[in-house]
C-alpha cells in the first residue's frame, strides 16, 4: 500500500489511493457525471476495438473521421454522436440489442450538460474538463504552493484570488459563485475524500485584510475536522521537498472504467496525465511529501499559530 503519514486518522483515507490491482481502495459503485461518463464510454469503445483486432485508422474510416478523432473519442476528450457510436458498435461486432442499448444509454449521460454548463462563457475547455472530473471523483489529493486549494477557500478569499486576473466585477462575482458551487460536492451525501497539502507561504500571502485572512485560517481548521477532509501544511522550516516542481492534483474515481488522473494547471492550459507510470510517480511524490510534514491530526495547532501571527 502507498505510504501515508504516521497518523491513525489518515489511514482509512489513504486506502482510497491504492492503485488498481493493489490492496484496499474499493472502486465499487458509480458516481455519475457527463465528463466521467464520456471517458468511460471512450474507454469501453477502445476495448471493443482492441478485442475486434481493429486499428484506429480502420475505426476512423468507418465513421468518416480522422485517426486523431478516434484517439480523442477513446480518451473522452470530445463529445460523441449517436450515429458514430452505433456505427462503431456494428464494426466491432456488438449486435445484441440489449448490449447496444447500454452503450447508447451511457452516450445519453455523457452528452447531458453538467451544472457548470451555465458558466460555460467563463470557462476554458481545459478547465471545464477538470470540473467534470472533480465532480465525479471519489478521492482528490491536492498540493498547492501559492493559494489555498479552491475547494477550501472562503468566499472572500476566492474573490481576492479572482481579482488577481480580472477587473470586471460582474465576471468576478460569477467566478466566485462558480467556486462556491464547486465546494458543494464536499457537503453532499456521498462526498469525495479530499487530502490537501498546502505550503505555508500560501497561508501567509497577504491577499486579504487581517480579519479576512484569519477567517480563512479558521475555515481550514474547521474543514480539517470533517471525516472526509485531511489537511497538512508544509512549513518554511522544511526547505526543499519532493513536490517543489509545482502544484498538482490527483483524482481517483469509483468507476472502474476511469483511470486515475493527474491534473497540472498552467496559466492558459492544463495537462491531464493518466498513464499508470505518471500517476504512480505523482503519488510517490505526494506520499514522500506527506511523510515529511506533520500529520493531519496536528494541523490545527500549526494553523492556530499562523493565525496568531496575523
Amino acid at each position: 500500500m502507498i505510504g501515508v503519514p504516521d497518523d491513525a486518522d489518515a489511514g482509512s483515507f489513504a486506502a482510497s489511493f491504492d492503485l488498481p490491482g493493489t490492496s484496499g481502495g474499493s472502486r465499487g459503485g458509480l458516481r455519475h457525471g457527463p465528463t466521467a461518463r464520456r471517458i468511460a464510454l471512450g474507454g469501453a469503445l477502445r476495448r471493443r476495438r482492441e478485442v475486434a483486432g481493429l486499428s484506429r485508422s480502420e475505426a476512423a474510416y468507418e465513421i468518416r473521421a480522422s485517426q486523431a478523432k478516434i484517439s480523442r473519442l477513446e480518451a473522452g476528450r470530445v463529445g460523441f454522436k449517436e450515429r458514430d457510436v452505433a456505427d462503431l458498435l456494428t464494426l466491432y461486432g456488438v449486435q445484441d440489442p440489449a448490449e447496444r442499448a447500454k452503450y447508447l444509454d451511457l452516450l445519453g449521460e455523457a452528452n447531458s450538460p453538467g451544472w457548470w454548463h451555465r458558466y460555460s462563457d467563463l470557462l476554458d475547455s481545459w478547465f471545464e474538463t477538470y470540473l467534470g472530473l472533480e465532480q465525479a471523483a471519489s478521492a482528490i489529493r491536492n498540493y498547492e504552493v501559492q493559494f489555498v486549494p479552491g475547494l477550501l477557500q472562503t468566499e472572500d478569499y476566492a474573490r481576492a484570488v479572482t481579482r488577481l486576473g480580472n477587473t470586471d466585477e460582474a465576471v468576478i462575482e460569477q467566478r466566485v459563485e462558480l467556486r462556491m458551487r464547486r465546494q458543494e460536492l464536499l457537503d453532499r451525501e456521498n462526498p469525495p475524500r479530499l487530502w490537501a497539502v498546502v505550503d505555508e507561504g500560501a497561508l501567509r500571502r497577504p491577499l486579504l485584510g487581517q480579519e479576512q485572512t484569519r477567517a480563512q485560517i479558521t475555515h481550514l481548521i474547521e474543514m480539517n475536522e470533517l471525516p472526509h477532509v485531511s489537511l497538512q501544511v508544509v512549513p518554511f522550516s522544511y526547505g526543499g521537498h519532493p513536490a517543489a516542481g509545482g502544484p498538482f492534483a490527483i483524482l481517483r474515481f469509483n468507476d472502474p472504467e476511469l483511470p486515475d488522473v493527474v491534473y497540472l494547471e498552467q496559466l492558459a492550459s492544463a495537462h491531464y496525465l493518466d498513464k499508470r507510470s505518471d500517476v504512480e510517480y505523482y503519488l510517490a511524490v505526494m506520499d514522500r511529501l506527506c511523510t515529511l510534514v506533520e500529520p493531519p491530526s496536528r494541523t490545527a495547532p500549526i494553523l492556530e499559530a499562523i493565525r496568531a501571527d496575523m
